[in-house]
């Protein structure tokens, strides 16, 4: 394993949020999302960033790398992982200077002040949760989709959410499991749930619809909910892959 760093953070880790971001061929929005970080974070001397990269075929790195050289706003690191989102997560929490990790998929969008944000509930001894989210899209099912992620059943529940945990809690539940290739995100939340450790802040995060553009809507919430009743009914984390894998286009 490899990184390369810019600026390490200096303050008193317990202040610090480290944004944990996991990337594949990441190339076209890496750096927007970068930049839109450096413009809403609250406190940036107590912000670090990790992009977790793993086996990129485009120019993700490069694009990590050319932000690093121009914005010096905040902590950047560019770490390489094994691939698989879980391991890539486990691998930039391991390597995270803050008490706070904050996981982020690289078309997300957190809303302003974020940091602020989390911190408030971190405050209130909320050690995990969520923002509400919403779908760059007009869809009327994706606009629903997105409601309903106001209310706190765990089938409202996904990664594209963005998830905030105090390493100590996330050390506790050891992680996430590194058998999942997919589906990574719910059965880690399922154990949040399980412990009565999960809050939404009920303030608009924004995701890219850009799955649904290229899989089709109905067809891709269809598998969706497929991986979901077979998670449900038992399926291995191999099961799960070798279904997307087979049904569903990055």
């Amino acid at each position: 394993m490899s990184n390369e760093t810019l600026n390490p953070i200096q303050n008193d880790e317990s202040h610090v949020i480290s944004i944990i971001i996991p990337t594949w061929n990441e190339a076209k929005s890496i750096g927007l999302l970068l930049q839109y970080l450096t413009e809403n974070i609250a406190e940036k001397e107590l912000i670090e960033i990790l992009v977790v990269d793993c086996e990129s075929e485009d120019q993700t790195r490069e694009e990590v790398n050319k932000f690093m050289r121009f914005y010096d706003h905040c902590s950047t690191q560019l770490l390489i992982s094994e691939k698989g989102r879980a391991k890539q997560m486990n691998y930039g929490a391991q390597h995270a200077s803050g008490s706070v990790l904050y996981f982020l998929h690289a078309d997300s969008y957190p809303p302003n002040h974020f940091d602020t944000l989390i911190r408030n509930e971190i405050k209130q001894n909320n050690k995990a949760g969520c923002f509400i989210m919403r779908f760059d899209s007009n869809h009327w099912w994706l606009k629903l989709a997105g409601w309903l992620t106001r209310f706190k059943s765990k089938a409202c529940r996904g990664g594209d959410q963005s998830l905030f945990i105090t390493k100590t809690l996330f050390n506790e539940l050891g992680g996430y499991d590194k058998k999942y290739t997919v589906f990574e995100d719910q059965d880690f939340i399922s154990k949040l749930y399980n412990k009565k450790e999960f809050t939404i802040i009920k303030n608009w995060l924004t995701t890219s619809a850009r799955r649904y553009r290229s899989n089709g809507i109905w067809k891709l919430q269809y598998h969706f909910w497929a991986i979901y009743i077979k998670k449900f009914l038992g399926a291995s984390a191999d099961e799960l892959y070798r279904y997307y894998l087979k049904n569903i286009r990055n």
